[in-house]
């Protein structure tokens, strides 16, 4: 923005990712990136895997599982990484994957050729997909421009059928909006942090009697996390919006170490 540039983005939502991961596919990706005695120990973790259903008393016959990785497991995530650790990228535009979420963001000063290089990129994906049994949910997918420009921007597709586009997206937990507008953010944040702080009862200063020490590895556990989270996309914002945060942190920590009040700040950071 600060160049005056236009940024296209498409987030592709992969339907029931875990759960269709190709087993052939999978197998022969781990044969050729990863030594034999892995892919030998890996295969037999996969193969004659069953399941079956319970109710009540009643138990269904067990049926052989042919694709997915089991969830809830150490080695499920890192299958699924591997799985896709060859997704395609291109010169014209930047690819983010995190597990199942994957982001493409094409920058151009002329909106329609960032739409055009977005455009391509996914055709380049679309025939991945198609090859590795990996399925796009196309309606719960979303596109996005992000720009000070006024105007309308050209769609994009995938399998034929037009992404929507939206003015906010959820990544990672965190949302962007077509004017990137970091404020709600933040406060959304300083709620979070006061209602996890209010659970935790370290706001309640006659009833924890923890240390201080104890009460500070609370927040570094528990409340810290809600601010770090993100921070590579909204650490950036204006002054004012970061005073929220500081304004919040020093709040708690004047509940944690209950100081009188001619203590500053400052002193307690």
């Amino acid at each position: 923005m600060e160049n005056q540039q236009c940024c296209r983005a498409a987030f592709l939502d992969v339907s029931q990712a875990f759960d269709q991961v190709w087993h052939t596919g999978l197998l022969f990706k781990i044969k050729r990136i990863l030594p034999s005695s892995y892919f030998i120990r890996l295969k037999s973790y996969l193969n004659e895997r069953q399941f079956g259903a319970k109710i009540n008393t009643e138990t269904s016959s067990r049926f052989h599982i042919h694709s997915g990785v089991p969830q809830g497991s150490i080695l499920g995530p890192l299958l699924y990484v591997l799985h896709t650790s060859d997704l395609p990228a291109s010169s014209e535009t930047i690819l983010g994957t995190f597990a199942d979420d994957t982001a493409i963001f094409s920058i151009h000063e002329d909106p329609t050729i960032a739409a055009l290089n977005l455009q391509e990129h996914l055709h380049i994906i679309e025939k991945w997909l198609k090859k590795w049994k990996i399925k796009i949910n196309e309606s719960k997918s979303s596109h996005i421009t992000f720009t000070l420009r006024k105007g309308h921007c050209p769609a994009v597709n995938i399998k034929q059928t037009i992404i929507p586009q939206t003015e906010t997206v959820k990544y990672r937990r965190t949302t962007l909006r077509l004017q990137v507008k970091l404020e709600r953010t933040h406060r959304q944040k300083k709620k979070t942090t006061r209602l996890k702080n209010k659970r935790e009862q370290l706001v309640d200063r006659k009833k924890c009697h923890l240390s201080i020490d104890n009460k500070l590895l609370i927040y570094k556990a528990v409340n810290k996390p809600t601010w770090s989270y993100g921070i590579e996309l909204w650490g950036c914002a204006s002054k004012s919006n970061k005073v929220i945060m500081q304004s919040s942190q020093s709040k708690i920590l004047r509940d944690i170490a209950n100081p009188p009040w001619y203590v500053t700040n400052h002193a307690l950071h």
